[in-house]
């Protein structure tokens, strides 16, 4: 496998890239460290990919990197450069997501259209695009309606993979992430806020009263699922990816307590415009065409978390 990861520099990307290298595929690694968070962070997630013979980095958004030459003899595409958070989608600072999310992905389709080697391209959605509306679980067939700008992008992009697809073949798999955690999880994501506030003894903001409910994945589950799809995905099919980890985000605080031997102190703030009330994957496609099989449990994926974090702070 010659493989391209846009966002190698994130979260999952840098995890998804260190598991193709691991492989033995070679991989291409692309990010342009928008300043969502910190720069430093993210070099700090590429650190042992730097080191190895078969990973190469590039500097670059993708609208501006030279597509041409980066996928002459690619043969694989894992899409997961966007801009990240439901909260900060709002307003002016939407113009941010449509560049990065929707018009970003347009550009990479348009150059894969004229590359033949390529067997595979998968777009990393989230589960944001189903909005309020749906039944649990969630499934891939539901009407998506999606309560944020962010989920509007994703659902967009999602759809620019699909018409690539049908209409000039390109072999698209879209997948659902639901709430990925683990090691290296973003500043601003929940787990990490919460994991690094009872580290420290300072308190938790929790918006509305904790009983909504996530699905959880972590991210070594997720990264299996993306490396199936690449291998096993139909083109053109979405699928749910979940941890079938879901519970409220009070029990989560609980299992935060047991794994910090802490006791989380909250402070409960009104509920934020675009979150969502729950999630819940029905990963019955996943499970059929990918073999997907969720293996970290919950608490035990917050462990590792918090021994990560505890190891940065």
């Amino acid at each position: 496998m010659k493989a391209l990861v846009t966002g190698a520099a994130g979260f999952i990307g840098s995890t998804l890239a260190e598991r193709l290298i691991a492989d033995g595929a070679d991989v291409v690694g692309l990010d342009c460290f928008t300043d969502y968070y910190p720069r430093p962070i993210k070099e700090r997630n590429l650190a042992s990919l730097a080191r190895h013979p078969r990973f190469r980095f590039v500097e670059s958004t993708v609208q501006q990197a030279d597509l041409p030459g980066l996928l002459s003899d690619c043969t694989h595409i894992f899409h997961l450069a966007a801009q990240a958070g439901v909260r900060k989608s709002w307003g002016t600072d939407f113009a941010v997501y449509t560049v990065n999310n929707i018009e970003a992905t347009q550009v990479l389709l348009e150059a894969a259209c004229r590359v033949r080697t390529i067997e595979r391209i998968v777009y990393s959605s989230s589960s944001s695009v189903y909005g309020d509306n749906v039944s649990m679980p969630m499934r891939e067939d539901a009407l998506p309606q999606p309560v944020s700008p962010y989920g509007v992008t994703k659902l967009a992009a999602e759809q620019l993979c699909y018409l690539y697809h049908s209409n000039y073949g390109v072999p698209t798999v879209s997948l659902r992430y639901f709430t990925v955690y683990g090691p290296r999880q973003r500043p601003d994501m929940g787990f990490h806020r919460f994991l690094r506030a009872t580290a420290q003894g300072d308190a938790i903001t929790v918006y509305g009263d904790g009983e909504q409910t996530r699905d959880f994945t972590f991210v070594h589950d997720a990264v299996s699922a993306t490396v199936a799809a690449a291998l096993r995905g139909v083109p053109g099919r979405v699928y749910n990816i979940g941890g079938g980890s879901r519970v409220t985000i009070n029990q989560v605080f609980e299992m935060i307590g047991r794994v910090s031997g802490k006791t989380p102190r909250i402070t409960v703030d009104p509920a934020q415009k675009g979150d969502m009330r729950h999630t819940y994957a029905d990963t019955s496609l996943a499970q059929a065409d990918l073999g997907f099989h969720p293996s970290v449990g919950l608490e035990d994926g917050i462990a590792a978390e918090y021994e990560w974090l505890s190891g940065v702070l």
